[in-house]
Formats: structure tokens, sequence, C-alpha cells
């Protein structure tokens, strides 16, 4: 099956987030901080785990798999090009941002956790969103 690449408005990425900078949650601020604007919610394709890492405060890990998979809410957001650098410097090891498979085929976008930080970390794929682990 060949990926649909989801398009924005000229000048903006598309960036889909399924923790901390969610709407309600701590980071948001940093969404908003980067004039980075909230689109919809929707989910992932079905080859997602979602780890709860050991970090202070606990963090989502978004890793794609090929077997004990499940879709992941997440959210989207429209951020400006143009400060799309500055936010991306800011993120943490062993998070980043790579390119996540929507439902519908399409692309985007979107945090991402190395593999090695999920290791010893709580799978909570099941929950099937940050907001119910």
């Amino acid at each position: 099956m060949e990926n649909k690449i989801f398009k924005t408005e000229t000048g903006t990425l598309l960036i889909a987030v399924c923790g901390l900078h969610m709407r309600g949650y701590p980071l948001e601020k940093q969404m908003l901080e980067h004039e980075a604007h909230f689109l919809r919610e929707t989910l992932t394709a079905p080859h997602y785990q979602l780890f709860r890492l050991p970090t202070l405060p606990a963090k989502p890990g978004l890793l794609k798999s090929n077997t004990g998979g499940a879709s992941i809410q997440i959210e989207l957001w429209g951020m400006p090009l143009t400060r799309f650098g500055d936010f991306v410097s800011a993120i943490p090891s062993p998070l980043g941002i790579g390119k996540i498979e929507l439902l519908d085929g399409a692309e985007v976008s979107g945090f991402v956790c190395e593999a090695y930080a999920c290791e010893n970390a709580e799978n909570i794929t099941t929950a099937g969103s940050w907001h119910k682990a």
C-alpha cells in the first residue's frame, strides 16, 4: 500500500502528538509558544505500541512495531515551518520526530521513541491513549 502524505496549508507542518504536548497537558504550552494550532484528534495505523517511559514526569513513548501493535489516539497540530526547528531542538532523547502512519494510511511527522527506551518501560498499548493510561 502506498502511503499518502497528509496535506496542510503552505508553510505549515502537521505534527502528531500523543502525550504531554496534547491539549490540557503540561507541554501544550510549547505547542502554543511555537504558534501551533490544534486541528483534530485521530488514530494511528494499528502498528504502534505505547509505553510509559520511566522519566520524571512520566512521558509516553510511541514505537512502531511489527507485532503487538494497536491504533493509538493522537492529536494533529499545524505548526509553521519557521518555528519547527526551534521546537525540535528542545525534544529530549529518547524522543524524536519521525513519520507516523495514520489509520487512513496517510503519513505525518510526529513524536516517536527510540526502541531501547521501551525495553524496560511499562507497555500501555491496551489503553489506546495517554489519556486512559
